[in-house]
């Protein structure tokens, strides 16, 4: 797309200035830009604290728990290194991403995608997006649903934590649980208009996924010292071909363990100083 100049041409003669400026018609391209701009420097007073809580929360999500499945299938030494490569690969993917939208001056994820593909790049990743976002919120559920309310598997019902406290009762069961915890905790935290405001419960999120990797830690060394479980195995076990085919199912843990690049543009327009940015992903992809 190309515009073409609009600086007033030199007036007739005879012609009056407010006759030749009516005739002049501004494009709207630099409109929307502008509008686009102001729609985004709305707010501009982020913390680079609050933005490093809420891009560690979009990092750290239920990515973390498929983690063990992960190292399971391809080793302790492949499954390490795994992890180490998709974290540089995900600062190269998001430095690739900032860098263009500096070019393009494209404000968004969405935005940038579309000065680059057309409209249909910018669909295609704002259904991808869509479609990730709700595959993650479901494993939330799951993992919600079967930590508080149990579950039931292979005929053996294993209680969650608000049956062992309180015992089996209908507001603890699976469905009236997940029901309140959308209504009253997903709605709420999804009706903010700036994703700065989330980020106390960014934090919390990111101090109880330490606690969780603590005890996890410590109880798999205690299990390790006292003989309770064997030493994990170090190189992927690839006996057939099933077990090699087996290989390429962590592909789509690892990458949703590390995606973040849908919130990053969000989290830089809100940042006070957005130059905070480089740092920003050299502190949480470089620890």
């Amino acid at each position: 797309m190309t515009m073409d100049d609009v600086t007033p041409s030199q007036t007739r003669s005879g012609a009056s200035p407010s006759s030749s400026s009516d005739e002049v018609a501004a494009p709207l391209l630099p409109k929307s830009q502008g509008d686009e701009v102001a729609a985004y420097d709305e707010f501009n007073g982020a913390s680079f604290s609050g933005a490093v809580f809420n891009l560690s929360t979009t990092i750290i999500g239920a990515g973390i728990m498929a983690l063990p499945a992960t190292m399971k299938i391809l080793g302790l030494v492949l499954g390490i290194v795994m992890i180490v490569v998709m974290a540089f690969l995900t600062d190269a993917s998001i430095e690739f991403l900032l860098r263009f939208s500096r070019i393009k001056r494209s404000r968004s994820y969405g935005g940038l995608m579309g000065d680059s593909f057309g409209r249909p790049g910018k669909i295609l990743l704002q259904v991808a997006v869509l479609v990730n976002n709700i595959g993650v919120l479901i494993v939330y559920m799951i993992i919600i649903g079967d930590v508080l309310a149990g579950k039931t598997e292979d005929g053996t019902h294993h209680h969650g934590v608000l049956e062992g406290w309180f015992g089996d009762h209908w507001w603890n069961g699976r469905a009236f649980v997940l029901l309140i915890t959308t209504l009253g905790v997903f709605a709420p935290l999804a009706c903010f208009k700036r994703i700065d405001s989330l980020r106390f419960t960014s934090a919390l999120s990111v101090g109880l996924a330490v606690v969780f990797l603590v005890i996890t830690a410590g109880i798999s060394i205690m299990k390790l010292i006292s003989g309770g479980v064997a030493m994990p195995r170090l190189l992927p076990d690839v006996s057939d071909l099933t077990s090699f085919w087996n290989l390429f199912t962590v592909v789509p843990v690892l990458v949703t363990a590390f995606i973040c690049h849908y919130n990053v543009h969000s989290i830089q327009n809100e940042l006070d100083d957005p130059s905070h940015h480089c740092d920003l992903l050299g502190c949480k992809l470089h620890p």
